[in-house]
C-alpha cells in the first residue's frame, strides 16, 4: 500500500516518532488506521450483515469446491478478509463452481484460477 502525504504531515509524524510516541512511521500509520477502524466498527459489522459477507478467512479447498458441483451449487463468494482457493483447484472445476467473488481484502489463488475467473471477480 503506498500513501502520498503532505510534506507537513509527513513532518509532524518524525516530530512524534522523534519524541518517542511512535517506533516509527509505519507504528503511526497502524495505529491511525486502526483507530478509525474502530471508530467504525459498528458500520463494517452492519454492512457485513447486510451484504451477507463472510469476515476473516475462509479456504475453498478442491474437496469443498467438487462438493458444491455434485449437489449442483453455484458459489458466490463474499468474503471481507482473506479468501483463499487451494492451488490444487483447477481453472475448470473454478468456473464449474464459482458464480461470483467479491473480497475486500485479499484473495490467494493460483494464476491461473485468477485469469479463468478474471470477469467474476469484483
Amino acid at each position: 500500500m503506498t500513501i502520498n502525504l503532505g510534506l507537513i504531515d509527513l513532518g509532524q509524524i518524525d516530530l512524534l516518532v522523534q519524541e518517542g510516541f511512535y517506533s516509527n512511521r509505519t507504528d503511526l500509520i497502524r495505529t491511525a488506521i486502526r483507530n478509525q477502524l474502530g471508530t467504525h466498527a459498528d458500520i463494517v459489522r452492519q454492512t457485513v450483515a447486510r451484504k451477507s459477507m463472510v469476515l476473516g478467512l475462509h479456504h475453498f479447498s478442491r474437496s469443498d469446491l467438487e462438493a458444491a458441483q455434485l449437489a449442483g451449487q453455484k458459489l458466490q463468494i463474499q468474503i471481507l478478509g482473506l479468501a483463499s482457493i487451494a492451488s490444487d483447484v483447477s481453472a475448470e472445476l473454478a468456473l464449474a463452481v464459482i458464480e461470483s467473488i467479491v473480497v475486500l481484502g485479499a484473495l490467494h489463488a493460483s494464476e491461473e484460477v485468477k485469469r479463468a475467473l478474471a470477469d467474476r471477480i469484483h
